[in-house]
């Protein structure tokens, strides 16, 4: 009989933790028994990332560790996710692709049976997940929940397309009754998730038979302004977030919606890339210099507290000095309250990686990135400062590693605030008076 006993790792994004807890949720109503002890299990998945080379080769490298520490036959190494179609011809491995595990159940006992196939990494044009409840860990503060899955924006740099598929919204019924339930679980706060929030969009003669309450209207079509109010009107008590969103997509009706309810914070998540229209242009994305600036002064005209963060790529093929410098230029305008910064690296199946040149030294690509971090440095610091003397509505999330007499939390606006102990618990919004800061942290005191 075949021991059943599962052990599953993620490397990537928020997207990757979502999926993560729904492979958990499909063994488990299928009779598999997840454990953390890694030498425990028998079947080994392991959740991979294609965005950058830096994620794959953490991944080909802990996949070499696993294989030397489980010395033992008969153990299952499953590769899910993005980087499941470069292993379609790796016959030890169980690879499953980001639309197929619903299949992994089956995959796996075609694997130990030695008959069938074991390998699935086809798209599908209508799979969401949304009739699975995740299977999440019981820490009750923050729950991911997936709204749409997939891209369709095609930027040159970005594999994503070609690993997750086309974009499929999930319905918002589903959406709304998972986050119902994660409420009367517990849980503080939602984070919605996609490839780009924005582009979310469902018909609603869709919904028909399982609305047995008049929140949506069968005949609306319900984009993510739309469902982000719903969500936002039928968990109240609840933090809202999202991530992420497309510069290209973004609309005033989501700006207001932000505005207008309080238990969504006041932070956005908007990738620029590059403040150069001649490397926008290259990457092919939809937006120019002037069209992200008129997003920026629109954003802080309507939520004027709205904290920003954003990505950024540099050493994009065929970028100069001038195009750097009007990288800066830009973040010297918005002052992002923090970013994720990155250089680039041709990703295999991209337009980049076919048509273009990765022509840019990686000497020079480190120090335009060593620019970018200390501008960033720079900005967050004047961020946070201005908050000094201010008092904050925080969520309790856990305890400082630094220092086990204080606690961590964040703010509306996305930043982590350090304060002592007190008598408070974990998963309590409490207020905070802050006190002092880093460029990464908030510090304070608990007001009683």
């Amino acid at each position: 009989m075949i021991k059943k006993k599962f052990y599953i790792e993620n490397y990537g994004c928020q997207m990757n933790i979502s999926d993560n807890e729904i492979v958990s949720s499909i063994l488990d109503n299928k009779g598999f028994i997840k454990t953390e002890n890694l030498k425990e299990a028998n079947i080994i998945l392991i959740n991979t990332c294609s965005i950058r080379e830096k994620s794959e080769k953490k991944i080909l490298l802990r996949i070499n560790q696993i294989k030397f520490i489980i010395k033992k036959n008969n153990i299952l190494i499953g590769i899910l996710g993005c980087m499941a179609s470069k292993f379609k011809k790796i016959k030890e491995h169980l690879v499953v692709g980001p639309d197929s595990y619903r299949e992994i159940p089956n995959l796996i006992n075609n694997f130990f049976k030695k008959k069938g196939e074991y390998i699935s990494t086809s798209f599908s044009k209508t799979e969401t997940y949304a009739d699975i409840i995740p299977k999440r860990e019981e820490k009750k503060i923050t729950a991911f929940v997936t709204i749409i899955r997939g891209c369709d924006n095609m930027c040159t740099f970005c594999v994503v397309p070609f690993t997750r598929g086309r974009e499929k919204s999930r319905d918002p019924y589903s959406i709304i009754k998972e986050c119902k339930f994660l409420f009367k679980k517990g849980y503080k706060e939602i984070i919605l998730l996609g490839q780009n929030v924005d582009s979310y969009l469902w018909y609603g003669g869709g919904l028909k038979k399982n609305l047995k309450r008049k929140e949506i209207k069968n005949e609306e079509i319900i984009n993510f302004s739309k469902l982000l109010e719903l969500v936002a009107i039928s968990v109240p008590l609840m933090r809202i977030r999202f991530w992420t969103s497309n510069p290209n997509d973004m609309s005033d009706n989501v700006l207001n919606v932000i505005k207008k309810y309080i238990n969504i914070c006041k932070h956005i998540h908007l990738p620029v890339q590059s403040g150069s229209n001649r490397i926008l242009s290259l990457m092919n994305r939809k937006h120019t210099y002037v069209d992200y600036i008129f997003l920026i002064k629109k954003i802080k005209n309507i939520i004027p507290n709205c904290s920003l963060s954003c990505d950024i790529i540099t050493g994009f093929c065929n970028e100069n000095q001038n195009n750097h410098n009007e990288t800066l230029h830009l973040m010297n305008y918005v002052k992002y309250n923090f970013s994720y910064m990155f250089l680039y690296s041709h990703r295999i199946g991209t337009y980049a990686y076919k048509k273009l040149i990765d022509n840019v030294s990686l000497s020079t690509k480190k120090r335009r990135l060593t620019e970018i971090i200390n501008l960033q440095k720079t900005h967050s610091y004047y961020r946070k400062i201005k908050s000094i003397d201010s008092i904050q509505d925080i969520l309790i999330e856990g305890i400082s590693t630094k220092n086990i007499n204080f606690f961590y939390g964040r703010n509306s606006g996305n930043d982590i605030v350090i304060f002592p102990k007190k008598n408070s618990k974990i998963g309590y919004f409490i207020k905070v008076k802050i006190t002092n800061c880093t460029s990464a942290t908030l510090v304070g005191n608990i007001l009683l």
